[in-house]
C-alpha cells in the first residue's frame, strides 16, 4: 500500500504478541504450552498533516504499545508502519512528568539533550538560545533553566517535556495521556498550550487517552480500541453525535453531563477478557447488549461496504444493509 500524498503516517495490519509463557523448564515439567500477548492484533489508521487522531479505551487495549511501536521504542510482529517525514522529527511526550525527567539534571540540560543529540557540534551559545526560547513557548521563564524538575508542579513539569520535544524541531508528536496525571485545571491549560503549538508549528498529533471529554477538546478523528483492535473511527463531531459501535455507546455514557445528571444511564457489564486468551468471534461479545449468534462465531472487519469502513460490528453492518 502507497503512502497517500496528504499524509504523515499510515500503520497498516500493525501487530505487536509479546510471548508471556512460562521459563522453559516449568513448560517441560507442568506440559505447558506457550503463551501468546496479543497487545495489539491487526491495527490499521491514517493521520494526515496537520490532525490530531486520538487513541482511545479502556486501561490495556494496546494504545501505549501502539506510541511505543510509532516511535521505534518496540518492534513491530506483523504489518507495516509508514512514515513520511525525517524520522528524528518524530517526538513522544510521556504519560508521567514525575518520571520522564531526569531529576538530576537542570532544566536547561533536560530541554538542550535533543538539541546536542540531532545537531551535534551546535555552538553552545546558540544551544542556550534555542533553550531559553522554548521555555518562553511553554509559558515558563528562562530563568527556570537552572532549576532541578522537582523544583516543579506537574503542570509545569509537563510544559517542560514538551518543551523538550519541541527542541528537536518535530513535526509529528506522539503524546501518550500527556495530562492523566494532572489536575482538571491544569489538565486544561496544557491541552490549550497543545493546541496553540499545533497552529503555531504545524503540528501533527497522535494523541493518546482513556478521557474522552479530553479527547473531544483535541481531536480531529478519534479511534476506539477493544483488546489491541480498532472497533470504530469516526470525525470527532460525527462519533459523538452518532456513535455506531455498541463499545464507543457505553463508553460516552460514562462522560459525567451536567446538563442531565440524572439521566438513565446503561452500565458497562463484565469484565475486559484476557488479551491472553480473548473471546472467539467479536472480542466484544460476552460484554455487548447486541450480540447474537454471529458475533460469537465470527470477527468482524471494518470494511468498506459497513459505514464507509468506520465501524467492525455485526449489527451496524446488518443496520447498513437495510
Amino acid at each position: 500500500m502507497s503512502l497517500r500524498p496528504d499524509a504523515i503516517l499510515e500503520v497498516d495490519a500493525l501487530e505487536r504478541r509479546f510471548d508471556v509463557s512460562a521459563p522453559w523448564l516449568n513448560r517441560l515439567i507442568e506440559r505447558k504450552p506457550r503463551r501468546t500477548l496479543r497487545a495489539v492484533d491487526g491495527v490499521d489508521f491514517i493521520i494526515r498533516r496537520g490532525q490530531t487522531l486520538a487513541l482511545v479505551g479502556e486501561s490495556g487495549c494496546g494504545k501505549s504499545t501502539i506510541a511505543k511501536l510509532v516511535t521505534g521504542l518496540h518492534a513491530p510482529s506483523g504489518g507495516a508502519i509508514r512514515f513520511h517525514g525525517d524520522r528524528d522529527r518524530l517526538q513522544m511526550i510521556f504519560q508521567d512528568p514525575y518520571a520522564s525527567l531526569n531529576p538530576r539534571w537542570r532544566v536547561g540540560r533536560i530541554v538542550a539533550e535533543p538539541l546536542r543529540t540531532l545537531r551535534p557540534g551546535t555552538p553552545e551559545a546558540e544551544v542556550s538560545a534555542r533553550v531559553d526560547e522554548l521555555l518562553r513557548t511553554v509559558g515558563l521563564s528562562p530563568s527556570d533553566g537552572l532549576k532541578f524538575p522537582h523544583e516543579f508542579s506537574g503542570g509545569q513539569r509537563q510544559r517542560i517535556s514538551i518543551a523538550r520535544a519541541l527542541a528537536g524541531e518535530p513535526e509529528f508528536l506522539v503524546c501518550d495521556e500527556p495530562t492523566s496525571a494532572l489536575d482538571v485545571s491544569v489538565q486544561a491549560q496544557v491541552l490549550n498550550l497543545m493546541k496553540r503549538l499545533q497552529k503555531e508549528m504545524d503540528l501533527t498529533y497522535l494523541f493518546i487517552s482513556h478521557d474522552l471529554s479530553v479527547v473531544r477538546h483535541m481531536a480531529d478523528v478519534i479511534a476506539v480500541m477493544y483488546l489491541g483492535r480498532i472497533v470504530e473511527i469516526q470525525p470527532t463531531a460525527d462519533l459523538f453525535a452518532s456513535p455506531l459501535h455498541p463499545y464507543t455507546r457505553l463508553l460516552l455514557e460514562t462522560i459525567p453531563d451536567l446538563e442531565a445528571p440524572k439521566r438513565d444511564r446503561s452500565p458497562m457489564g463484565g469484565e475486559v477478557p484476557s488479551p491472553v486468551s480473548p473471546p472467539p468471534g467479536c472480542s466484544f461479545h460476552p460484554r455487548c447488549p447486541l450480540a447474537f449468534d454471529r458475533c460469537r462465531a465470527e470477527r468482524p472487519q471494518r470494511r468498506p461496504e459497513v459505514h464507509d469502513r468506520r465501524v467492525a460490528c455485526f449489527a451496524c453492518e446488518e443496520t447498513a444493509d437495510v
